[in-house]
This record gives C-alpha cells, structure tokens and sequence, in this order.
C-alpha cells in the first residue's frame, strides 16, 4: 500500500525552509518503503496550498532542483532572530505510492489529489469506484475524470458530499458510508487552516506538542517514531505519546492549537468539530501543471513553442497573420475530373484509399453515391490499422457493394521497426523525428501507382486535402520554416525544403546511430514515397469542403459506423493505431499536439470560435490511456517505461 503521511508547524515552532525541507525528506525516506513509484506534497502557506507531484522515486524527487523551486515559491517566511522562520502556520501532507489504479505516468493519476476545495492523499483501495462513476454521473464533467484512479473518485465525492452537507464531519461520514475497500486518508480545504485525517482500518498513527507548535502523522507508528528519533527540529519526545486513530475513526486538526478532534465515522449524532465556512481562504496552485503557463495566440490556439511562431503587438500570432482561407476547386471541376474516367458499363473507374477512418469512408460514400463512380477500395494495413477501422471498412463497403483490396505488410517487421525507432528516438529525443515512428505507412502511396498497373485504372482517389490537417510544426521542428497553403503535398515542396528535411534527418542519424537498424531502408523508401516519387492523386477535399457534422450524421445514419469511444469525443485521425502516443509526446513535451493545430485551423476558417477551441482541446489532449496501452501492446514495448521517460525530457515551455 502507498504511504501517507503530514506535518504541522504553528507560531511555537519557529522553523526555516531548512528545516521543514529536511523534516519532510524525513517523512519521505520513512514512507517510501511502502511505495516508491510517484510522490507529491501539498503545502498550505501564507494565503495558497501548493500541489507538487512527480512520477519519480521519491528519494530522487528530493534532490531535484524542481522540488527545491517548489519549496521556495511555496513557502512564505520573514527575518525573525536573526533567522528566515517560516510564516505559520505551515500545513502539509505527502504520499509515497505503490501504483494501484492508474498509470504514474498519467500525472492526474499521482497524489496529492486536487478536488474542488479539498486536496488529499489516500492509502488503501477502493473497490467499488467504477460502481461509484456509475452512480454519479456527473463525475464525468469534472476536471481528471479520465483519470484511472479510485483517489480521484474519493475525492470528489467527498467534495460533492461537502457542498451538500456544509461541513466536512457529515461528508466524512456520507463517503465512508458509500466506499468500499481500504481508506486512510488526509486532506486540506481551501476554507481552514486545518488537517484531517481518517481512516476505517487504523492505519494512521500521529503525535502532536502544542507546547512546541509541532503535529505529525504517518501511515505506520514506525514512521512516527522514526521521525520523531531522526528529525532535525529537534523536538523533545517521548515515542510513548504516539497514538493510533482508531479504526472508523477520523480527526480535525486546528493549526492553531494542533489537538486532534477526534470524532466516530459511525454516529451522526454525535458532537464533531466544524469546519464549515464557505468563505474560500486559500487559492489552491498546482505546480505540476506547466500548461496554463503557455502564452497562446489571441486569435486561434497556437502556443509560444509552436515552431518559427512569432507574435504581433495584439498577441496575433503569424500563422494568423498570413492565413487565407482555403479555395476549393468546386464541385463541377471534381465533377469535370471524374467524368473523364468515369465508365459507362459498370466496370471499376477508379481506386480509393482507405484508412477506415471517418474521410476515408466518407470519400467512399460520396464517390459511389453522388458522382455515380465505379470504385476499387484499397488499405495499406502496415501493423497500425485498428480492429474498429477493419469493421468500419467491413461496414462501408458491405453497403456499398465496392471490392476491397487489402494490400499488407509484414506486421512483426513493421512493429518491430516502430518499436525500435522509438527506443532509439529515446536515447535522444527530437520532435523533428517523431514522424519516423510512421516511416512504415508511406507505402500507401506506393499502392496507389502500384495498383493502377495491376487493375489498369487509370485514376486513384484520396479523401484527403482539406487545408485543416496542414501541420506546419512536423517540418518546423527539423528546422525548416515552409508556408503552407491549401495544404501542400508533400511532392510539392520546393527541392531547397526537401534538400534541407533530408540533410536534417542525416544529421539525426549521423548523430544518433541508434536510428541505423534493419528498418533503415524502410525509412529512406517512406521519404521517396513522400517526397520525390510523383504524386499526382486526385484529393476530394481539394475540390469539396469538408463538413464535420455532415460526415459524422452521414456515416452514422446510412451505415451504422461505430465511433471509437475510448479514443475521445473527437473522432479525428481515430483510424490510426498510433495518433495517442505521438500526441501524448507532442503534447508532453511541446505543450500541443495535433489537435491544437487542427483546432486552430477550424477558427481560421471560421468553422468554431477561439473559446470552442480551447474547450475543444482541453478534452482532445486528455491521454488516452486505453488507447495507448493498446499501443504499447501491439508495438510491444512497457508503456510505463516509456512514458516516464518522455515525461523526463526537457521541456520547450
């Protein structure tokens, strides 16, 4: 089980940052021994409680300069005897976890949990959490509902139980009453400055000396003792006053005057301490979230680390600035276009790419019900194409009664690739190679040419060209500044861009040897498919505007296509087996990904509004565990692994 534990220095104690920094690495090194996977603090001070967590060994978090700069922006404190003593109170509690729900590297995921007015660490199990998100539904809503950890849903319940009750004896009580499994627990609210703690197995042991303004409390009597043997406050103690909280028992702890006012989880009768104010003292800051530091464009949702992003004195960012939105071809020049290849006797006209993804299906739809096309479809399956893509192909054509060809590569080859390319995108990471990971899809176009010689079509259709998807930050990050206009193919590049993104990539490669394994020639075969090899594919969105709302209700309505709902509620890019980790890096380690782009591009176009946008991406950029576990599996590499480790690289904000 995790270790829990808390400390509380009042006006008698007189302490420095020091000291608080060593009595609580005391705490730490004392409770690690019950879970060493993550660690956080939460600390209340002057008028904040300050949240910091990491999913590093806690002994390691310690020496870090990020908790050093935690502790220094946390704490307020003034010159008194000639010392810097803290400003009391100092409240704080921690935790030491042992991963049970939920993935450490998800940081909602790690303790301290922020919740409404409560901040909270818990130690035991709850059993019936998925029972409990049934139940309250509109846990949904709040911020880290996709987190996959019971804390979570403890915490804010508790919260919710505290608005309906008005104090927090009669939340205590309705939580416990409702939870099932383990539970010792101790939090801080926003409207005291008090500790409480409970438990309904006794595993919290405390000692408190209001004479010397000092309260501490653990998950075992040993860490109490421990500490109060090894502390550097020197305290004068006696290891027999340390007490156990009794089972169904819970406590208020006053900073004031630090006597623990112990009351049953049982009795609703009986007398309790208050806290009850709904008058708000303290802001609650979570340190661990460096995203809301991100200056953004004014007009659209681009951040500062947005590569080559430039700002005008109104915060307008360049990208802005030299938008324009996109031109489509029409409907008569497609219609034009087909005409020319269309058969009059039934005969196959042309060949479709499809992914199994929304456009692709959609593509489908249109050619064979709206212009009247005879089409072939085809799937490059290159390891990453999804089971829920399979069916909606199945789905698609089935209705249609159009030919599918699959065309498949060597799926243990093509993973095995990937996951090499990405234990050696570790040894040194680079946005600019994250692309490489999808080095293996680019025999797409291949078959495009390849089967026009097969069949004897002459004319191959993409459902692609819609000027939303331009991403110009994939070819920023190798260093290279190219505008993009009604979404350039990459064949169009000028020969200085593609020159200049091949001699980048040399140098990644010279530089990172790693990168030379046996999926080499499959990555120099995807830059000629992408970059040199003609392309001269007709592109549906090009001609057509691409309408949402219209292409969701089209493909639900006539053909029952299933939405992928642990991918999210935004069903872009939801073909691909690999869009979840390479926008849990950019993401991670940019502060945006793919849907920070695409959203941007809908408010240039006028499609939604900036406050849509960034509502639209606070839900898009949610991990999408499921989905990269899923990933992880397939590629076969230990996602916890990984993603602690792309969790360790340098931040650009």
């Amino acid at each position: 089980m995790c270790g829990i534990f808390g400390f509380i220095a009042n006006n008698n104690a007189d302490i420095t940052k020091g000291e608080l920094t060593g009595a609580l690495g005391s705490l730490v090194k004392l409770s690690q021994r019950r879970g060493c996977e993550a660690a956080g603090f939460s600390i209340l001070s002057g008028s904040k409680i300050s949240v910091y967590k990491k999913a590093k060994n806690p002994t390691a978090m310690l020496k870090s300069a990020s908790f050093k700069s935690y502790i220094d922006s946390s704490v307020v404190d003034a010159p008194r005897s000639g010392k810097m003593i803290i400003t009391a109170p100092i409240i704080a509690i921690g935790h030491t976890r042992l991963v049970t729900n939920g993935s450490q590297a998800i940081a909602e995921n790690n303790q301290p949990i922020n919740a409404g007015h409560m901040v909270g660490v818990h130690n035991g199990i709850i059993t019936n959490d998925e029972y409990l998100r049934q139940q309250h539904p509109e846990l949904k809503d709040l911020p880290g509902s996709h987190s996959g950890s019971d804390t979570w849903v403890l915490y804010n319940l508790l919260n919710k139980y505290y608005e309906i009750e008005k104090g927090v004896p009669g939340a205590i009580r309705r939580i416990y009453r409702e939870v099932e499994g383990s539970a010792s627990i101790g939090f801080l609210c926003d409207l005291s400055a008090s500790m409480v703690i409970a438990t309904n197995m006794g595993a919290l042991y405390y000692w408190s000396d209001a004479r010397q303004g000092v309260f501490v409390f653990g998950s075992e009597r040993f860490i109490v003792e421990g500490f109060l043997r090894k502390n550097s406050l020197k305290l004068i103690y006696d290891v027999k006053s340390v007490r156990q909280l009794e089972p169904f028992t819970a406590a208020v702890i006053n900073a004031e005057d630090l006597a623990p006012q112990v009351f049953k989880l049982s009795d609703d009768h009986a007398e309790s301490p208050m806290i009850s104010s709904n008058i708000k003292i303290y802001d609650i800051i979570d340190l661990s979230v460096t995203h809301t530091a991100l200056r953004r464009c004014t007009k659209c949702v681009l951040p500062h680390t947005y590569p080559f992003i430039t700002f005008d004195e109104d915060g307008v960012c360049n990208y802005c600035r030299k938008y324009k939105k996109q031109e489509f071809l029409g409907k008569e020049a497609l219609e034009e276009v087909l005409a020319r290849y269309r058969s009059k006797n039934g005969e196959p006209d042309c060949i479709v790419g499809f992914s199994g993804g929304r456009d692709s299906s959609y593509g489908l739809h249109l050619l064979k019900t709206e212009f009247n096309m005879h089409p072939i479809a085809y799937t490059y399956d290159w390891a990453m194409v999804t089971d829920l893509a399979r069916r909606n192909q199945a789905r698609i054509t089935g209705k249609l009664g159009v030919e599918h060809l699959i065309r498949a590569a060597d799926i243990h080859a093509k993973r095995r690739y990937i996951r090499k390319n990405i234990y050696a995108w570790l040894k040194k990471p680079s946005l600019g190679m994250v692309p490489l990971f999808m080095a293996g899809d680019k025999m797409f176009y291949y078959y495009g040419r390849q089967l026009r010689k097969e069949t004897g079509i002459k004319l191959t259709v993409f459902a692609a060209g819609q000027q939303l998807e331009q991403m110009e930050f994939k070819i920023g990050f190798c260093g290279v500044d190219q505008d993009l206009v009604n979404n350039t193919k990459l064949y169009n590049y000028n020969t200085m861009v593609k020159a200049r993104i091949a001699l980048w990539y040399i140098k990644e490669y010279v530089t990172n040897p790693a990168y030379i394994n046996e999926s080499f020639l499959d990555s120099i075969f995807a830059y000629y498919a992408s970059f040199i090899s003609k392309d001269d594919y007709v592109y549906l969105f090009r001609y057509l505007p691409w309408d949402e709302k219209l292409i969701e209700r089209t493909l639900k309505e006539e053909y029952g296509w299933e939405a992928n709902e642990r991918y999210g509620k935004n069903q872009w890019r939801m073909g691909d087996g690999h869009t979840a980790f390479i926008d849990y890096i950019y993401h991670t380690v940019a502060g945006f990904s793919e849907f920070d782009n695409f959203r941007s591009n809908q408010v240039r176009e006028g499609l939604i509004t900036r406050d849509e946008a960034m509502k639209l991406t606070e839900e898009d950029n949610k991990p999408r565990l499921e989905m990269l576990q899923e990933f992880g599996q397939l590629i076969g590499f230990n996602l916890e692994e990984v993603l602690l480790r792309i969790n360790e690289i340098p931040k650009l904000y």
